[in-house]
């Protein structure tokens, strides 16, 4: 069997860091030019070539984007950009436009090259003619299904690799290519400025009637207008797996270290589960489900691996994001007293009850003991964002570096 890797998002250098030391393979991210997630907060070339230094020391492999569909004003900035890249040392490009795919082989040319699934690789052929380019690698368009990407691993050279995303958000345009962002806000989605319109709510006017709006709502069977589930495949990693994918592509580069660190730790048991024993898998799918569910998520759907959704399919029960926990911070070191140092992401107070998640699959129930500021001073909560605090716990196991402090969130009913 092919071996497969797990490619992780992070939008920053301390998410970088989470998704490592959680399970990632590799991990993917951008530059502050040319990625399409402007909005994330992205690397600087120093932040680029730290995280790149962690990454290596575990074994695992940085992948730079470079996906935008580029325009002329593009193309001496891209030059510039990848001169740069030679001397930070990525282990591969994602690209999506065949100008900067043509600059990368020149400046690069030993830089091994991905294409992003902005490319609308949608056939064997796509993939056949990339390879002959010298593309290592091709990231299917989430409109395949896993019968029709196992046809393209049948059609393609054995050391071509296969990307598919198995988690996260599912553009509503053409493999991401979103139109709706540019046309409303002209701020263009493939110039990495997408705002999101497809989870905006919308009304409909009739052209004889102007002015008279028809609210597009939600009832009890939801709505499918511009409805954008989200992605999971946990319960179906044998079929992946068997489709022939290389590597199984988590999506979200905005992401928080909270969400970044418990997909990645329940992919990683998942899919060493079921490359071990798919008894195992099968006996520990209650586990992968409930921590899953334990990120900030929408409606969960399988896209298109099984075939094209039809109307019922598309129908999600609501279109708003669940939140089940809260983020509330990493531990960033350790004194040896049971104290971590972190710094504060949200709200929380000394003797609430707060949960330890640990890389190791572990999840620690803990009542806060102590807050001290940085200055040493006690605190009875820690309600301003950002402020870097020392706490301590009333549990036996303490804490250590990279270990995640959240809270679970009552919810409606409970």
């Amino acid at each position: 069997m092919r071996k497969t890797e797990l490619l992780i998002p992070a939008g920053s250098l301390d998410v970088l860091k989470t998704a490592v030391v959680y399970g990632a393979d590799a991990v993917y991210i951008g530059g502050e030019a040319f990625g399409l997630r402007a909005k994330a907060h992205n690397f600087s070339n120093q932040e680029m070539k730290e995280g790149i230094e962690f990454a290596h020391e575990r074994g695992v492999k940085v992948y730079v984007t470079a996906n935008i569909l580029a325009h002329n004003d593009d193309l001496p900035g891209v030059e510039q950009y990848f001169e740069e890249l030679r001397d930070i040392g990525p282990d591969a490009l994602i690209i999506s436009d065949p100008g900067v795919f043509a600059i990368a082989k020149r400046i690069l040319p030993q830089m091994e090259l991905h294409i992003s699934t902005q490319a609308n690789n949608t056939n064997y052929g796509t993939y056949q003619f990339w390879y002959g380019l010298g593309a290592r690698r091709v990231v299917s368009a989430r409109e395949l299904s896993l019968k029709e990407i196992r046809e393209i691993r049948d059609h393609i050279p054995e050391d071509m690799e296969i990307e598919s995303f198995i988690h996260g958000a599912m553009c509503i345009s053409y493999s991401g290519r979103c139109l709706l962002s540019n046309y409303f806000t002209g701020r263009d989605a493939n110039q990495g400025a997408c705002t999101h319109p497809c989870r905006w709510k919308y009304a409909v006017v009739e052209e004889t009637r102007p002015g008279e709006y028809m609210p597009v709502y939600e009832n009890e069977r939801g709505t499918f207008i511009f409805n954008s589930g989200d992605l999971c495949m946990i319960e179906h990693i044998p079929e992946m797996l068997e489709a022939g994918i290389d590597s199984f592509k988590i999506e979200g580069r905005m992401k928080t270290a909270l969400y970044v660190a418990t997909v990645t730790r329940t992919y990683r048991k998942a899919i060493d589960d079921c490359l071990r024993d798919r008894e195992l898998y099968r006996r520990n799918m209650e586990w992968y489900r409930e921590e899953i569910g334990k990120c900030t998520f929408r409606s969960y759907t399988t896209g298109f691996y099984f075939g094209k959704p039809g109307a019922e399919s598309q129908i999600y029960d609501n279109s708003t994001y669940i939140k089940n926990y809260t983020y509330l911070g990493t531990v960033e070191e350790t004194d040896g007293a049971g104290r971590g140092r972190l710094t504060q992401k949200n709200k929380f107070s000394v003797g609430e009850t707060i949960e330890i998640m640990k890389p190791d699959g572990r999840n620690l129930e803990a009542v806060v003991r102590e807050i001290r500021s940085e200055d040493g001073e006690l605190q009875e909560s820690a309600p301003h964002s950002k402020q870097v605090l020392w706490v301590s716990f009333e549990a036996e196991a303490g804490v250590e570096p990279y270990d995640i402090l959240r809270r679970r969130e009552e919810q409606a009913g409970e």
